[in-house]
Parts: structure tokens; C-alpha cells; sequence
């Protein structure tokens, strides 16, 4: 069984290397991985920028779908010839996210899922929307989830107006859900053409943020001078300042990614305007869940930018360290 890890980091250290074949102990399910799609953590984790001090080796990526090939004793929420995905938490089955539940984050805390089989927990895995290919059921687990999780946990969309940040993987996933759910729906983007592409999906309007610097005023324009009433920022320190400013009184930040990197921001525009900023990390089995009835209900289909070959995949790694994509780029298993 062919798995890749990261003996030290680098993505130039990448490697593809025969492990032992994996057997089910009690409450796990072998899966045969079809497709793997990749997030920016699992780029900050082949580099050493996730976590530095986390041990190596360790096989990458949060994000599977596969079939169910074996089961162990004591498991009953899949059986052989399943198609699952894996939750990005193999723990986290419902209710608030804990230190514990931390600890089974795949690709991560423990070894992930870019291996033609993985040994997964009874408790995390999820059946896939019958109208989903693999490559696109792969696609979910971490990007999709974390969108579901920031328009509908403690926030009710209907008809509100939210402001979404770039056209990575979790901002395409929330246009969708944002828009199946009745919200208004506000993108930025530094590209023209990425731009045009979120609008024929449905955003209701967009603004380019390279040429347009007070993105943040521009929202509020777009909503009478109010603010919108959730920003979903990936940005991080760099985009932090202005999402707060972008946001109604009382309003919502829900905080996901740290693609400009860490720092500090003035708490003044959180207290004096009441904001709540909330941490997004994932989300748990019973978001997965919830979120699959609306995507099986609305017939949503993921956005894929690429897919590569498993024997390519470093190739995919760069593919998106170039941050040209529209979308997920996946990985095909398919010689598992």
C-alpha cells in the first residue's frame, strides 16, 4: 500500500513510500481512497508552517472519499461498499469543539489521507450525496464544512446580505450554501476573472480588491451605509481591520483563515460596535450531515479547478501554492 508523507519539511521532500497494508481494529472502517482534495493547511503542514513542532514523519491531507472495503468489530454506521468521506475531525460528532476533539484532526494531530487506504473511525466518516463523483465528495470535508459551519451555526441567512472573501475553496462553498440558504451575497477577489466566474454563480455583486483598496467601504455602500451582517474572513491580520469596518453594528465576523498572516488588530471597532468575531475550525459530523441534506436537496455540485494523478500529487501541492486556482484542486487514487 502506497502512501506519501513528509519525512522533513519541504515540499520538495514529499515522498511516495510503501507502508504496511492497514487492517481494521475495533470501531475503524478501511477505505479505499478514490480522491483527495487539498486545502491551504496541508500546504502550511508539508512546509512547517502549520505546526513546526509536529512530528515527522507524517502522511498529509485532511480530505477523502473512498469506498468502504473492511470494517472491525463494533461498527455500525458503515459497512462494505459504502462511499464515505472522512471528517476532517475523527472525534468530533456533535455539539462544541474540544482540546480532545482537536487531537483527531486528520493530516494534522494524527496521519491523513493521502494513501490508497486509510484506516478511519466509525465516528467519522459520512456517507457521500449519491449524485457526487468521488473527486467531488472529496472536496468537502474541511472547506465546504467550514463554510456550512459559519452560515448556520449562531447566524440565520435568510435574508441577510454576506460579505465573502476571495474565491478559494471555503468562499465558493459558502456563495453556495449562502445563496441555497436566501442570503445576499458580496465577494472580493483579486482577479478580474475570478470575479466574473463567482458572478455567474450567483453572487449578487463584487468588487476587486488590488484595485479597489477600501473593499470594506464598498460594502457598506452596497448595504445602505449599514455593514453587512457576516463577513467570512480568510484573510487574517491583513484583511482583519477591514472586515470589522465592513460589518453592521452588531454584525458577525466569522474568522476561518490567515492566508496574509498573523498580527495584531485594534479591538475598538469590535467593542464600540458590538461585533462578535467568531474562531471557525472545521466543523463536526452532524454539520457534515446537515450540510449534505442541503447539497443533496439543492443538487450543489463542488467547484474543481484541477485534477491531478496520485503519481502527480506533489505537482498539485505547487498547483496550489501558485494561487491561481478557481476551486479545489483534487488528487485522483486511482490505483488503489
Amino acid at each position: 500500500m502506497r502512501a506519501y508523507t513528509i519525512p522533513a519539511f519541504g515540499l520538495e521532500n514529499l515522498a511516495l513510500l510503501e507502508r504496511p497494508e492497514p487492517v481494521p481494529g475495533a470501531g475503524q472502517v478501511l477505505v479505499r481512497v478514490k480522491a483527495v482534495s487539498l486545502n491551504y493547511r496541508d500546504l502550511m503542514v508539508a512546509k512547517g508552517q502549520y505546526n513546526p513542532r509536529m512530528p515527522l514523519p507524517r502522511v498529509p491531507c485532511s480530505d477523502a472519499a473512498g469506498e468502504v472495503i473492511a470494517v472491525g468489530p463494533g461498527v455500525a454506521s458503515a459497512k462494505v461498499g459504502d462511499r464515505v468521506c472522512g471528517t476532517f475531525m475523527q472525534t468530533w460528532t456533535d455539539g462544541g469543539l474540544t482540546e480532545a476533539v482537536t487531537a483527531s484532526a486528520l493530516g494534522g494531530a494524527i496521519d491523513g489521507v493521502l494513501a490508497e487506504r486509510v484506516l478511519l473511525a466509525d465516528t467519522g466518516v459520512v456517507p457521500i450525496p449519491d449524485h457526487l463523483s468521488y473527486e467531488e465528495a472529496a472536496t468537502l470535508p474541511c472547506a465546504a464544512v467550514t463554510a456550512w459551519h459559519a452560515l448556520t451555526v449562531g447566524f440565520e441567512a435568510a435574508g441577510k446580505t454576506v460579505l465573502l472573501q476571495g474565491t478559494g475553496g471555503v468562499s465558493i462553498f459558502a456563495l453556495h450554501f449562502a445563496r441555497a440558504l436566501g442570503a445576499r451575497v458580496l465577494v472580493t477577489s483579486g482577479s478580474d476573472d475570478k470575479l466574473g466566474r463567482a458572478l455567474k454563480m450567483g453572487a449578487d455583486a463584487g468588487t476587486n480588491y488590488r484595485t479597489n483598496a477600501d473593499w470594506d467601504r464598498w460594502a457598506r455602500e452596497q448595504t445602505g451605509g449599514h455593514g453587512v451582517d457576516l463577513v467570512v474572513e480568510v484573510g487574517g491580520a491583513g484583511t482583519l481591520e477591514r472586515s470589522i469596518k465592513a460589518v453592521r453594528h452588531a454584525g458577525r465576523v466569522a474568522l476561518i483563515g490567515v492566508l496574509s498572516g498573523a498580527g495584531g488588530v485594534n479591538p475598538i471597532g469590535i467593542l464600540m460596535r458590538g461585533i462578535t468575531v467568531q474562531g471557525i475550525y472545521v466543523g463536526s459530523r452532524e454539520m457534515f450531515r446537515a450540510m449534505n441534506r442541503v447539497i443533496e436537496r439543492d443538487r450543489i455540485r463542488p467547484v474543481i479547478d484541477r485534477v491531478f494523478p496520485f503519481a502527480d500529487a506533489p505537482a498539485a501541492f505547487r498547483h496550489l501554492e501558485g494561487a491561481g486556482h478557481f476551486g479545489k484542486v483534487v488528487i485522483a487514487v486511482e490505483n488503489a
